[in-house]
């Protein structure tokens, strides 16, 4: 068996099946580290949408480079706090590996076209990438894919909804096809609890989107640093947080957080594209995303103590006013980015893209699919399980390969 890291156990390193260990140096979380980064989901990501369309400028994150920077932020405060960086960083590299062409527009038509097959969820998505469709391991007594056969620890740590779908919730983290697997990773676990490890992922991931996605806003134009001046803009701001995050405070919490960070020595005052300017709004993403993460690691160990922390040990405590400054700084994206003018048109016709391209792989019967996906399509017993080989080639695709796709097979 691989080496386990203090604070961990045997049940933690265990493979849903039992592989031969090429070497005892690395431990069974730095093989995960390793085997996500080599993935070929990894790389797609290269090529889909963060919040601006992958490719229509150089500047903006794509999914890919925003997973690297959640994947850095959550090494080093997941290590700060005693838990094993590279599981942490396994987690941050995993968490949107599901996630189709076109960002959530892209997530919610692929929800609605499989919403009799049990829906689509791209957290759900990324369970199954990582358990079954990603080329690494086959299971010798089934002659089946079991995707990159991660350690239990991991995937646990990348499941942000451990849940499957129900009604009254849109996310989730499972499928009903995959809920060996996900059983299996949950054994142990309490209730509908995550381990700290996914804990530190999810803060990261709001902390990595909150700050760059403001960054690329107004890098691009699209988010000019004048309206934080205006008493009208900061109201907007302020409603568009509530409406999209309530739970992160009312509306009186949220404008004072928007307050504490204009008012901020580092918040930047101006943006003209110079060196001066660049050199500046760097500086504020820097220190903000420090900000934001040392807020959660001080007060985590006030809670807990010092640690080691790691997988049930404690919960990551996030202070509220922290929690309302991060709601309003993923409010620029949405307010600026997701509704700005015109964008409404291109959600429409991204949508239009996915439902005709699944509609004609389905009509083709399984001809046009990739060949590692045919014989699943071949074998499948119904209608639905052919759907769901159909999403998943869909939701593959990049925000380039599926308009190639498109062209090609939609008439």
């Amino acid at each position: 068996m691989s080496r386990i890291p203090d604070g961990y156990d045997e049940a933690d390193a265990q493979r849903y099946v039992d592989e031969p260990v090429k070497e005892s140096v690395r431990s069974a979380f730095a093989r995960d580290r390793a085997r996500v980064l080599h993935s070929s989901a990894l790389r797609r990501l290269a090529a889909k949408t963060q919040v601006m369309v992958a490719g229509q400028a150089d500047f903006p994150r794509t999914r890919l480079t925003h997973t690297l920077e959640v994947a850095q932020i959550a090494r080093e405060l997941g290590a700060a706090l005693g838990c094993d960086a590279d599981l942490v960083e396994v987690a941050g590299l995993a968490h949107d590996l599901g996630h189709p062409p076109f960002g959530h527009n892209g997530e919610a038509e692929l929800d609605r076209l499989a919403d009799r097959i049990g829906g689509f969820e791209g957290n759900a998505q990324s369970l199954r990438v990582l358990s079954r469709l990603e080329a690494k391991v086959v299971d010798p007594a089934t002659g089946e894919s079991v995707g990159l056969n991660l350690s239990r620890a991991s995937l646990d740590a990348a499941c942000k909804y451990p849940w499957v779908r129900r009604a009254g919730t849109v996310k989730f983290g499972a499928y009903q096809d995959d809920l060996p697997v996900f059983s299996w990773f949950r054994e142990g676990a309490p209730g509908e609890g995550t381990c700290i490890e996914e804990q530190v992922m999810n803060w990261a991931d709001d902390v990595a989107y909150s700050v760059h996605d403001f960054e690329d806003a107004v890098h691009s134009g699209i988010a000019s640093l004048a309206v934080f001046e205006s008493p009208t803009e900061r109201r907007a701001l302020v409603e568009t947080a509530h409406g999209r995050f309530p739970e992160e405070g009312d509306p009186a919490e949220l404008e004072s957080a928007l307050e504490r960070l204009v008012g901020l020595d580092y918040w930047p005052r101006s943006f003209d594209g110079s060196m001066r300017d660049l050199v500046a709004l760097k500086h504020f993403t820097s220190w903000l995303i420090a900000r934001f993460s040392n807020a959660a690691l001080v007060a985590t160990q006030v809670a807990y103590g010092p640690g080691p922390l790691t997988r049930y040990d404690a919960d990551l405590v996030v202070p509220d006013e922290v929690r309302a400054e991060v709601s309003v700084m993923k409010a620029v994206a949405v307010q600026y980015v997701m509704n700005r003018p015109g964008a409404e048109a291109e959600y429409v016709r991204q949508r239009e893209v996915i439902a005709e391209l699944v509609g004609a792989l389905v009509l083709d019967g399984g001809r046009a699919l990739e060949p590692w996906l045919r014989p699943a399509f071949d074998q499948a017993v119904d209608d639905a399980g052919r759907l769901r080989v159909v999403i998943d080639q869909v939701a593959s695709l990049t925000d380039v390969s599926i308009m190639a796709w498109h062209h090609e097979l939609v008439r």
